[in-house]
């Protein structure tokens, strides 16, 4: 691997957006920053979607990552939380594209059996390889954060055999 890359890992949600940012080097990966932005279910959409877009851009300016990974919708039984989801997706997708990123999404599945090896890992089987991955030694992820932190892991394994989305 030549240089380093830094990757934002976003794990959408309409109530808790996670954030995370990993950078790789010939070192390996290291955890640089992290973090989730939390709506109330009260809130109309429209509130809710601009507080996930205004901390994604917060997140792409502070942090000026050269990629963005993306978790996918999944097949939710509520057709109404699905559409919600697809929309908080949809917010991250855009402040990715108006900074000009290239943007790679991502299934769920297919984060689980980078990350853990498995595709049906547990929430915390994740949290536990990521924790074990990137040597945290203490730090404590919220779950959603975790996850965004699994996604770009996830990326970094795979981003010389994709193309962005």
């Amino acid at each position: 691997m030549a240089g380093k890359v830094l990757v934002l890992g976003i794990d959408p949600g309409s109530i808790v957006t996670g954030f995370g940012l990993v950078e790789q080097d010939e070192g390996g990966m290291r955890l640089v920053a992290w973090s989730s932005v939390r709506t109330s279910s009260k809130a109309p959409l429209a509130e809710r979607l601009n507080r996930i877009h205004a901390e994604t851009v917060r997140m792409i300016d502070a942090h000026r990552p050269d990629e963005v990974a993306v978790e996918d919708v999944f097949q939710a039984k509520n057709v109404r939380s699905a559409l919600k989801l697809g929309h908080a997706r949809g917010v991250t997708l855009l402040a990715a594209a108006q900074a000009a990123l290239p943007i790679f999404e991502y299934a769920p599945r297919e984060v689980k059996q980078s990350v853990v090896g498995t595709g049906s890992a547990t929430k915390l089987q994740v949290a536990s390889m990521v924790d074990r991955l990137l040597k945290l030694s203490g730090q404590k992820l919220l779950e959603d954060e975790s996850d965004a932190v699994a996604v770009a892991i996830c990326h970094l394994h795979k981003r010389n055999r994709t193309t962005p989305a």
